[in-house]
Formats: C-alpha cells, structure tokens, sequence
C-alpha cells in the first residue's frame, strides 16, 4: 500500500475526513494528535498540527521522521485574494509556497530574505529564500480530479504569513511582495520539512473568506473546511489518480 500523510491545522479541518475514512487513533507519532485508516490501496495517516509555523513545522518533522510518506498533504482553510479565479467554497491548489513574513524592513520598503542572504534551504542544486517550490505532478492531478468532479478550483502560489490579512490594504501589500491566490498560516512551514526530507507535497485549501476589510458576516468556514474535504476524500480513494497510473 501506498502511505499518504494529510495534515491540518484544528480538528474542524479534518474531522470530516475522520469520519468519512473510519480511522482510528494512532500512538506512533509522539505528541501529535495522529488517526490512521485505510481506503483502497492506500495507508492514510491524519494528523493534527495545531495553528501557525511552528506546530506546522515541528508536526511535519516528526512525521517525516517516523512514518516516512510518499506523498505529505497540508488542507484547511484560506482567505483568497480578489481576482485571482476562486471565492468562498471554491478550491484553491498551491503551486508554491512562501514565507510571505519572513524579511528585512528598510529605509525603502520592505525586502525578502535574499536581502540577508542566507537560505532557509540549500541542497538539491537550489537555494530557497522566501519562496519554497511545490512538485508539479500532485497538484496536476489534483485539479483533474476537481475538474472531472464538478469543484470550482484554481491552482497558483500561496502565501504563508503570521499575522492574518484583514484589511484590504494588508493583502495589496502582501501582493506586491510576492505573487499569490491565496493565504493561510502553516503551508510554507510544512512544504519546507518536505522540501528538506524529499517528500512530495502537496496543498490544498477550502476558501473560507476574501481577503478584504474583515467582515465575519461575509465568511464561511465550515462550507470551506466541508467542501475540500469532501474534494480530498474522492481524491485520496482514487490512488491511481493520486499517483498516477
């Protein structure tokens, strides 16, 4: 069988998934809330990362380190930029991730960790500053699945940052430091372990709000949080999509 690890943030973002997959809790990954199952062909291991960078990063270590996977997935929520093809419930695929936060602030502005010039990453003949690249393959097959299965989906470079958008002042600045769909506050911490431990990864978000002037009477999380799992679920029991034939 095949051995997939899927992660998330808060036990809303899995727990439909949980459910859906019948899996159990599992004692093999230290402190981490971890469940295993199986669906055909397929090992599926789901763990709870708690909120932010650092729990991402420390949870995606120690599940590269004891369960070895072929293929890590981030899901949870995300606030999507205007104008870049996705809205509340929509699908949002990440073609790269990025230390959106992560700089110098300057007389001129403010400027990525090039500036500094020491990499977050150097092996495998490239050297990661802010952005951290994503393999093509999972996220292609990933929108073949949403386009055969009727999810409005869109792929593109997401944003990780520690201090949530809510202006839309905020995210035209975000926007103009690097390129983005979407944004969210563990992705580019868990694609850096996988970069690091030479797992594929791969990042799919439900879209729960605009990034905009923050109006909670204008989002929906628990439509975000239902609808990529349910986009998940049908991607993860098809391993042959998943991997490829």
């Amino acid at each position: 069988m095949r051995r997939v690890v899927v992660t998330a943030s808060t036990r809303m973002e899995l727990s439909q998934l949980l459910d859906a997959a019948s899996a159990h809790p599992f004692s093999g990954a230290g402190h981490l809330p971890v469940w295993r199952a199986e669906l055909p062909g397929l090992e599926l291991f789901i763990a709870q990362t708690g909120l932010g960078k650092a729990n991402a990063a420390c949870a995606a270590t120690v599940l590269c380190e004891r369960l070895a996977p072929e293929l890590l997935i981030n899901t949870g929520c995300g606030g999507a930029f205007p104008g870049f093809g996705v809205g509340v419930g929509d699908i949002a695929v990440a073609d790269s991730e990025c230390f959106a936060d992560e700089g110098v602030l300057t007389p001129d502005g403010w400027r990525g960790l090039d500036l500094i010039g020491i990499p977050l990453y150097e092996g495998r003949g490239e050297r990661v500053y802010n952005r951290v690249p994503l393999p093509p393959e999972p996220a292609r097959r990933a929108l073949e699945h949403a386009a055969a299965e009727g999810f409005v989906a869109a792929l593109g470079p997401f944003l990780t940052v520690s201090t949530c958008s809510g202006t839309s002042r905020r995210g035209e600045e975000m926007l103009r430091r690097f390129p983005g769909i979407c944004e969210n506050m563990e992705g580019a911490a868990v694609a850096h372990v996988a970069l690091i431990y030479g797992v594929p990864c791969l990042e799919l978000r439900g879209i729960s709000n605009m990034v905009e002037d923050r109006d909670m009477s204008r989002w929906d999380l628990k439509r975000a949080v239902a609808e990529v799992q349910r986009f998940l679920l049908g991607f993860l029991e098809r391993p042959d999509g998943l991997f490829g034939s």
